[in-house]
C-alpha cells in the first residue's frame, strides 16, 4: 500500500458527516440569507468580546508561559522521534511550511492595512494622526502577529509530535492527545465531540483568512489586469485558489504543500527586499527599530489592557479578535506543525516555531507598515480614504502600485497572495482529513479523496463570505469558533505534562 492509497474503511464517518453538514449549513445560510447572517454574526461577536474579552487576553498569555517551561524546563531535551534519526525535513523547508501554512495572505492584507486603522482610532486615548499615533500604529501589528500567536500555535504542536513520534500512536487526532485525561466512562463520545469542535474551529479560522484573502487577491488582479473589482472577479479568484490548493492537497504533504511553501518563502524574501531597497529605506529601518523599544516598554500593559473605564472598544476590536483567531487556528497548526517536526527536540521545536515565526512576521510587518505609513504621512496616497470607502484589498493594491516597476511587483505580490492561501488551505484540508481518519500512522497521509472534499468545502465557505461581504462577520466566525477550542488546548497540555512526568 502506498501512502496515498485511499482507505475508506478508516474514515471516521461520525466526525466527517457532522462536520460537513455543519459546514454546508453555515455556508448556504450565508449565501441565501446574507443580511440575517451578518446581523447574527455581529451580535455574537459583540456579546463574546464584551463579556469574555478579559478571558481571551489571559488565554493569549498562558501559552507563552507554557512554551517557556517546555523549552527551558527539565524536558527541553526530549527528542520527538527515534534516537539518531535526522529531522524529516530540512530546517528551511520546515520553517517555510510552518510560516506559509499559518500566516497566509492575511499577513499581506493586514500588513499594509492595519496601521491605517490605528492612526484613525489609536489606543490609550492618543490623538488620531499624531506622531505618537503613527508610532503605535506601526508597533501594534507587530505585537498582534508576533510572539503570542506563535506561542499559541506551538502549544498543541508539542503534544501532537510527542503522541506521534514518542508514543508512536497511529493518529492525527487532537482527541487522541487528550485521551489519557478524559474520563473512562463515555470516553468515545467525548473524543468525538472534541474532534468535531476541532474541525469547526479549524474551518472558522480558515474562513476568517478566506474573508480577508479573496478581496485582496481580486483587488491585486484588478489593478494588474485592468478588470473590474467585483463579485465576478472574486469568484474567478476563488476558482483559481480552489484549483491550486485542491491539486496540492490531493498530491499530499511532500509533493504538494512542501513545494508551494518553498516557493512562497522566496517570493516573500523578494517582496521584502524590493520594498526596503526601492522604498523609503531609512524610514522603514528607523520606524521598525523604534517599534521594538515601544513594544518592550508596553508589552505587559497592552497584553492585559481591557480599557474598563474609557471603554473605547479597542482591545475587543483588535487584541481580543486576534487572540480568538489564533486560538481557532491552534488545533490545525498544532496538528500540522507536530506532523512535520519529527526528529527535533522539544526545545528546538519551541524555539523554531516562536523564534523564526515571530522574526518573519516582524520583518514583513515592519517593512509593510512603515511603507504605508510613509505614503500616508507624506501625502503620496490617501490610505485612510481608500480603506474607508473601498476596503482593505483595494488599499493594498494601490499601495503596491506606488512602488517602482509596478507591473513586476504587482505580479509577484498577486502570485504570493494566491500561493499563500493555497498553502494555508491545503494544510487545512490535510489536517481536516486527518482528524476524520482512524488509525493514521505518522508516515501515512489521509485519503486523497477526503482531502479534496475538504478543499472544495473550504471553497464553498469562501463563496458564502464573498456574498456576505462584511468585516465584522468574518471576525465573528473566528471568535465564536475559538471558544470551545480553549478547554481542548488545556486538556492537551495536561495530558502532555502527565506523559512527560511519567516517562522522563
Amino acid at each position: 500500500m502506498t501512502e496515498h492509497e485511499t482507505q475508506p474503511e478508516k474514515l471516521d464517518r461520525k466526525v466527517f458527516a457532522i462536520s460537513i453538514i455543519c459546514l454546508a449549513i453555515v455556508s448556504m445560510t450565508m449565501v441565501l440569507f446574507p443580511d440575517g447572517s451578518r446581523d447574527g454574526a455581529n451580535t455574537a461577536l459583540t456579546w463574546l468580546t464584551d463579556r469574555l474579552g478579559w478571558f481571551y487576553l489571559l488565554a493569549g498569555m498562558a501559552p507563552i508561559i507554557m512554551a517557556s517551561w517546555l523549552a527551558f524546563g527539565p524536558y527541553g531535551d526530549v527528542l520527538l522521534g527515534p534516537e539518531g534519526e535526522p529531522p524529516e525535513y530540512s530546517t528551511t523547508s520546515w520553517i517555510a511550511m510552518m510560516f506559509t501554512a499559518s500566516m497566509g495572505a492575511g499577513l499581506i492584507a493586514w500588513g499594509f492595512a492595519e496601521p491605517i486603522f490605528y492612526i484613525e482610532t489609536p489606543p490609550f486615548g492618543i490623538e488620531p494622526h499624531s506622531d505618537l499615533a503613527y508610532e503605535f500604529a506601526h508597533m501594534y501589528p507587530i505585537y498582534h502577529w508576533g510572539i503570542v500567536p506563535w506561542a499559541i500555535y506551538c502549544l498543541p504542536a508539542i503534544p501532537i509530535a510527542y503522541m506521534l513520534f514518542v508514543d508512536n500512536k497511529k493518529s492525527l487526532k487532537i482527541s487522541d492527545a487528550c485521551e489519557s485525561v478524559l474520563p473512562e466512562q463515555g470516553r468515545s463520545t467525548w473524543k468525538t465531540v472534541i474532534d468535531i469542535f476541532v474541525v469547526l474551529g479549524v474551518v472558522g479560522g480558515v474562513a476568517t483568512s478566506l474573508g480577508f484573502g479573496v478581496p485582496l487577491s481580486a483587488s491585486l488582479a484588478s489593478q494588474l489586469l485592468g478588470v473590474p473589482d467585483n463579485l465576478l472577479t472574486q469568484g474567478a479568484v476563488i476558482l483559481i485558489m480552489t484549483a491550486i490548493f485542491g491539486t496540492s492537497a490531493y498530491r499530499g504533504l511532500k509533493r504538494g504543500i512542501k513545494i508551494l511553501a518553498d516557493v512562497n518563502l522566496w517570493l516573500m524574501y523578494f517582496v521584502m527586499a524590493f520594498v526596503v531597497l526601492l522604498g523609503p529605506t531609512v524610514y522603514i529601518l528607523s520606524l521598525s527599530m523604534n517599534s521594538i523599544g515601544l513594544m518592550m516598554d508596553n508589552f505587559f500593559r497592552i497584553s492585559f489592557w481591557t480599557d474598563p473605564v474609557s471603554k473605547s472598544g479597542f482591545p475587543e476590536a483588535w487584541t481580543v479578535f486576534y487572540w480568538a483567531w489564533w486560538l481557532a487556528y491552534a488545533p490545525m497548526m498544532g496538528l500540522f506543525f507536530g506532523r512535520i517536526s519529527k526528529g527535533r527536540t522539544i526545545r528546538q521545536v519551541v524555539i523554531g516555531i516562536i523564534g523564526f515565526g515571530a522574526l518573519g512576521t516582524f520583518l514583513f510587518l515592519g517593512i509593510a507598515g512603515a511603507y504605508v505609513l510613509h505614503l500616508q504621512a507624506n501625502g503620496a496616497l490617501d490610505a485612510v480614504d481608500i480603506i474607508t470607502n473601498q476596503g482593505m484589498g483595494p488599499l493594498v493594491a494601490q499601495v503596491i502600485n506606488e512602488l517602482p516597476f509596478r507591473v513586476v511587483i504587482l505580479t509577484v505580490v498577486a502570485v504570493l497572495s494566491i500561493i499563500f492561501y493555497a498553502t494555508t488551505f491545503d494544510s487545512a484540508a490535510y489536517v481536516l482529513a486527518s482528524v476524520c481518519t482512524h488509525d493514521l500512522a505518522p508516515n501515512r497521509e489521509p485519503s486523497a479523496g477526503i482531502r479534496l472534499i475538504w478543499a472544495l468545502g473550504l471553497g464553498l465557505v469562501a463563496v458564502g463570505l464573498m456574498v456576505v461581504n462584511a468585516l465584522d462577520t468574518v471576525k465573528s466566525i473566528s471568535v465564536v469558533s475559538s471558544l470551545p477550542v480553549i478547554p481542548i488546548l488545556v486538556l492537551m497540555c495536561y495530558g502532555l505534562y502527565r506523559s512527560l512526568k511519567d516517562k522522563h
